[in-house]
């Protein structure tokens, strides 16, 4: 049975294992009350650290310049990073393509913390589908920024068929998306020097961003690692 500050608000299988999506209130800070999400038991993602969620669309925004900025964010997770390029006044549409659709089905059904908000906002479109195969297909419209947070790393990824993305030849097809100085950005919470280097073989310009914050959860000081590349 759990516990009063404890609550399951889904637990389903999927083709990568169980998922489920939890709500708690901190017993650490009596008051403060974070959505979590696990995969095969396994801790995915929490509302209460979202700094690098959130950095992966700040800083890929400001080093895009130009206005009416056309988004592709490949993963829903808890909508952190979607919400912050909707915050940005010079975007003027966000599609967000989520492979798993139960998590379309939380933010369809108000179940994650900015549910509202991203509902409610008409630039945002929601679509169930494989973002890393999409971008190994010919393009069909050009975005300024692609930003990708899936896997946990680009060594350890949840799924082998997305092996390819992280190529040379694979980071060539995802190029073919972006527009004129459009800005790729991918999430991870492990530095990859095999990454980097393909990132290099393929862009002008390739930015690693650490982003560096205190997880009280594990009372240590985590990094997570944001790359960058442009055109």
């Amino acid at each position: 049975m759990c516990p009063s500050n404890f609550k399951i608000l889904a637990y389903e299988p999927t083709p990568l294992g169980i998922l489920c999506l939890r709500r708690r209130e901190l017993l650490g800070e009596p008051g403060t009350v974070v959505t979590e999400v696990t995969l095969n038991h396994e801790f995915l993602m929490s509302s209460y650290h979202t700094a690098s969620e959130r950095a992966l669309a700040s800083v890929a925004l400001d080093m895009f310049r130009g206005q009416d900025v056309q988004v592709l964010i490949g993963g829903l997770g808890l909508g952190y990073t979607a919400s912050e390029v909707l915050a940005s006044g010079r975007v003027s549409q966000v599609d967000v393509v989520e492979l798993l659709p139960q998590v379309v089905e939380w933010l369809d059904q108000g179940l994650i913390p900015l549910a509202d908000s991203l509902q409610s906002d008409p630039r945002l479109l929601v679509s169930q589908d494989d973002v890393y195969e999409r971008l190994l297909r010919p393009p069909t419209k050009l975005f300024d920024l692609i930003l990708i947070d899936v896997d946990h790393s680009p060594d350890d990824r949840l799924s082998e068929a997305d092996n390819p993305f992280y190529t040379e030849a694979g980071l060539r097809q995802a190029r073919q998306h972006l527009a004129t100085d459009g800005v790729l950005g991918v999430w991870s919470y492990a530095e990859s020097s095999p990454f980097a280097d393909a990132l290099r073989q393929v862009f002008r310009e390739v930015r690693i961003e650490p982003v560096i914050f205190d997880n009280t959860h594990i009372n240590e000081t985590v990094t997570d690692w944001l790359f960058f590349a442009r055109g």
